[in-house]
C-alpha cells in the first residue's frame, strides 16, 4: 500500500465506524485505483507545438474501465502550473458531493503541488460517461472515457460488440485557450473560437500538417463495433457520421436506449452516445468518420470545421486508396436534423432496466436560459455588446462564484458565501422566443450566488426555456449528482396548461445533459435523494463562465442511508 493511500483508508474506516455505513464497492463489484498526474506536455497540432496540460501526458487522456457498482478511488497529484480540479460527468456520486469536483461549488482547487483523493462512486450507471477538468478552461486537454461494464453475471442488452473503441469528440487551439480567457474575462468580450474540430485528440487530414497523424480505426467485415462517443468540446454541438454505414445507436449518458438506426447522430458538449457500427461493406475500403459543428445561433462566430478520423477494412487485402466521405453528414445550421435525431432518443425501459418517471411533482421550475450584458466599469473600455460586458443567466440571475466552495460552508453552517432564494420562475415575462424582437433594455441581468434548496425526496420538475435575448440557440444544461428523465421538449414558449399533456411518461430518455432546443423548452424530472449540493449550468464553456449556472442543495432525509457522507480529511482549503 503506497503511502498516498493511506489517509484514504483511514477515512473510509473513519466514515464506517461514525455513520454505520460504507462506501465499499457494491456486492460482487470491485475498487478500482488510478493516480493521475496533472503536468505539462508538449504537443503539436496545426504544424504548430504548444504546451498543454495533460493528465499522464496523454491527450486525450487515459480510459478508466469499470463495472456498474465499483468503486473507483483516484489519486490527483497537481504537477502543473495552476490550481486544478476533475468531474466524474455523469456520475451521481450518491451521498457524496465531496467528490464531484467543480471548483468553488463542491472543493477548493488542488493547487500546484499539492493532490487530492477523489472516491467515485459508481451506482446505477452503465455504458459511457467521461471525467474532465472543472476548472476554468482546462477541459480542453483534460479529460478522457469513463467505460463502465454490466456487472459480472450480466450483459449487454444487445449482440456483445467484438470490440469497443472510446470515440472522443473534441477542440483544438493553437493559441493558449486559459490566456484567451484572461483576455476575455479583462475586456468582458468574447472568447475566440477553436482553430479546429478533433477526434481522439486529432483534426484529421483536412488540416495542415495533420495527415500522418489522423486517427484510424482498422475493423474486420462481418464484425460488430461499440463506439463510446463523447462530445469533450468546450464550444459545439456536433454532428457525427461515418461514409457508407449506418450507426445502431443503444445508449446515452451512461444509460441504455431502445436501438434506432441512423446516418448520423446529434452530440451537444458532455453527452455521450454509444452506437454499434456493423463493418459490412463486402467491398473493404476506407471510411472518413466526420465531425462537424452545428451551430444554431447564426449570430455568433463558429468554428465552421470538419474533424475526419478513417475506419480502415484489414482483411485479406489492406484497403487502399482515398477514404469516402460521409454524404449524409448535415450542413452546419441545420437543425431539423438535429431535432430529428433528438427526437428518437427513448429509454430501453426493459425488465433488466426499468424506468421509474415520476408521476407526481412537487416543486415547478421554469428556468430561463439568456446570454445577458452588465454594465462596463467607469473609465474601462469592453468589448461586450453595445461597449458592456458579456454575462449569462438564469431566470436572470447571473452566477458569482464565490471564494470559497458553496458545499463546505452549507456543511459547516457558514454564513454570507450564497444566498439560498433561486427563483423558481423569472422575473418577468415576454415572449420569450421571439428572435425577430430583441430590445436592449431587455440585455441586462445582475449578478448573485443563489442556489435552490429543495427537501430530501422531492420531486422535481424543471422546465428550461431559451430565451432570444442577444440570439437564441441551443443550451446542454447539465445537472451534477442526478441522471434525470427529459420527459418533453418543444419550440416556442412553454405553456404551462397545454404542454404537459405532450410528456413522454413511458419510456423518456434518461440522460445528465439535455440540449435545450433553439427557441423552445426541455422538461426534465428527478427525485431530489441524493443529498448535497449539487452545480447545474450550461456545458458550453463560455456560458459557464459568464454565469449561466445555479446550484441545487438537497438537504438530508431521517434514515442514516439519506444523509450525506462526512467530508474527506484531505479536502484542498482555499
Amino acid at each position: 500500500m503506497g503511502i498516498a493511500k493511506i489517509p484514504a483508508v483511514i477515512w473510509l474506516l473513519g466514515a464506517v465506524l461514525a455513520l454505520g455505513v460504507s462506501i465499499s464497492p457494491a456486492q460482487g463489484a470491485k475498487t478500482r485505483h488510478h493516480d493521475f498526474f496533472i503536468k505539462e506536455s508538449n504537443y503539436t497540432r496545426l504544424c504548430k507545438e504548444r504546451t498543454v496540460l495533460t493528465v499522464n501526458g496523454q491527450f486525450p487522456g487515459p480510459t478508466i474501465y469499470s463495472r456498474k457498482g465499483d468503486l473507483v478511488i483516484v489519486n490527483v497529484y497537481n504537477q502543473g502550473d495552476k490550481n486544478i480540479t476533475i468531474h466524474w460527468h455523469g456520475v451521481d456520486q450518491p451521498r457524496n458531493p465531496w467528490s464531484d469536483g467543480p471548483e468553488y461549488i463542491t472543493q477548493c482547487p488542488i493547487r500546484p503541488g499539492g493532490n487530492f483523493t477523489y472516491r467515485v462512486i459508481l451506482s446505477e450507471e452503465e455504458g459511457t460517461l467521461w471525467w474532465h477538468a472543472h476548472s476554468d478552461f482546462d477541459r480542453t486537454t483534460i479529460h478522457g472515457a469513463i467505460v463502465i461494464h454490466p456487472k459480472l453475471g450480466t450483459t449487454f442488452p444487445f449482440k456483445k460488440p467484438h470490440k469497443e473503441i472510446p470515440v472522443i469528440l473534441g477542440e483544438w487551439w493553437k493559441a493558449d485557450v486559459n490566456h484567451l480567457l484572461e483576455e476575455a474575462e479583462r475586456t468582458g468580450g468574447e472568447i475566440n473560437i477553436s482553430d479546429a474540430n478533433t477526434i481522439n485528440g486529432q483534426p484529421g487530414d483536412l488540416f495542415p500538417c495533420s495527415k500522418a497523424s489522423t486517427y484510424k480505426i482498422p475493423v474486420q467485415h462481418g464484425k460488430t463495433y461499440l463506439l463510446r462517443i463523447i462530445n469533450a468540446g468546450l464550444s459545439n454541438d456536433l454532428f457525427f457520421a461515418i461514409a457508407g454505414h449506418n450507426l445502431t445507436v443503444v445508449g446515452t449518458d451512461g444509460h441504455y436506449t431502445k436501438p434506432f438506426t441512423v446516418k448520423h447522430i446529434m452530440i451537444a458538449p458532455g453527452q455521450t452516445m454509444d452506437a454499434l457500427l456493423e463493418a459490412n461493406r463486402a467491398d473493404g475500403g476506407r471510411y472518413y468518420m466526420a465531425a462537424r459543428t452545428f451551430a444554431s445561433n447564426p449570430n455568433i462566430e463558429v468554428n465552421n470545421s470538419t474533424a475526419t478520423a478513417i475506419v480502415e477494412y484489414m482483411n485479406d487485402t489492406p484497403a487502399r486508396g482515398p477514404p469516402a466521405f460521409p454524404a449524409n453528414l448535415p450542413g452546419v445550421n441545420d437543425i431539423d436534423s438535429a431535432t430529428a435525431y433528438t427526437a428518437q432518443l427513448r429509454s430501453l425501459s426493459s425488465k433488466d432496466h426499468p424506468v421509474d418517471v415520476p408521476r407526481q411533482v412537487d416543486e415547478r421550475m421554469l428556468v430561463t436560459i439568456a446570454v445577458n450584458v452588465l454594465p462596463c466599469p467607469p473609465n474601462e473600455t469592453c468589448g461586450g455588446p453595445a461597449g458592456n460586458r458579456f454575462a449569462a443567466s438564469l431566470n436572470n440571475v447571473s452566477f458569482t462564484n464565490p471564494s470559497v466552495d458553496i458545499l463546505g460552508a452549507y456543511y459547516r453552517s457558514v454564513h454570507g458565501v450564497f444566498e439560498a432564494d433561486f427563483p423558481n420562475k423569472p422575473p418577468f415575462f415576454f415572449n420569450f422566443t421571439d428572435v425577430d424582437n430583441d430590445p436592449i433594455e431587455r440585455w441586462a441581468t445582475k449578478r448573485g450566488t443563489k442556489v435552490k434548496v429543495v427537501e430530501y425526496g422531492t420531486v422535481v420538475e424543471v422546465v428550461f426555456q431559451d430565451t432570444s435575448i442577444l440570439g437564441a440557440e441551443n443550451h446542454p444544461m447539465h445537472l451534477h449528482g442526478y441522471t434525470f428523465y427529459v420527459v418533453g421538449r418543444g419550440f416556442g414558449n412553454f405553456d404551462e396548461q397545454k404542454d404537459p399533456a405532450t410528456y413522454n411518461m413511458v419510456d423518456p430518455p434518461h440522460q445528465n445533459t439535455v440540449s435545450v432546443p433553439k427557441a423552445g423548452w426541455a422538461a426534465i424530472r428527478f427525485r431530489a435523494i441524493n443529498p448535497g449540493v449539487w452545480f447545474m449550468h450550461c456545458h458550453f464553456g463560455r456560458h459557464v463562465v459568464w454565469g449561466m449556472n445555479t446550484v441545487f442543495i438537497v438537504k438530508d432525509g431521517k434514515a442514516p442511508e439519506a444523509k450525506m457522507l462526512p467530508p474527506p480529511q484531505n479536502m484542498p482549503t482555499c
